[in-house]
């Protein structure tokens, strides 16, 4: 498979770059491994971690984190390491916006008024909403975190949508 890398000089094209089976392999034990230990942290129920990985089996969730855990050859699918990708990227740009983590914490799992959640809290759209949902909270947290702005009047992150208790 090819993904398009994008270009160290701004202007300049996206080089393709290819994703082989050895790359797979190479990342997807590490890779597991830190989701697990990220959802053992957020507190993540088993069930929803399968959510979140795309919904494999049980038995082959269980076969994953097994060889995960072992250190044994493992090679995920694709669409899996791009979904522990964006978990990943949530919980850094957690730790940059929140120094606190309970309050990273209390942001990932209150429900917000943000148009994108809709009075869900972020880690519900992020189980339920597919790799999209894993995707949008990521770029919300990204956009958040470089203080982007859209056009006149939106603004990412409003005061009454963070809410601490």
């Amino acid at each position: 498979m090819q993904i398009l890398q994008l270009p160290a000089q701004p202007g300049a094209e996206p080089v393709p770059q290819t994703i082989d089976q050895a790359a797979r392999r190479r990342v997807s034990g590490p890779g597991l491994r830190t989701f697990l230990a990220i959802a053992e942290r957020y507190g993540i129920a088993t069930q929803d971690q399968i959510e979140l990985l795309g919904e494999p089996s049980r038995s082959t969730y269980f076969e994953w984190v097994r060889k995960a855990r072992e250190e044994a050859p493992l090679m995920l699918p694709l669409d899996t390491l791009t979904r522990i990708s964006g978990v990943l990227g949530v919980h850094k740009a957690l730790g940059i916006l929140f120094p606190i983590e309970a309050e990273g914490m209390t942001w990932l799992k209150g429900p917000h008024h943000g148009e994108v959640f809709g009075g869900q809290a972020p880690v519900e759209v992020m189980i339920g909403g597919g790799l999209d949902g894993i995707l949008t909270v990521r770029r919300y947290l990204d956009a958040w975190r470089g203080g982007l702005r859209g056009g006149a009047g939106f603004e990412p992150v409003r005061a009454q949508d963070v809410v601490f208790s």
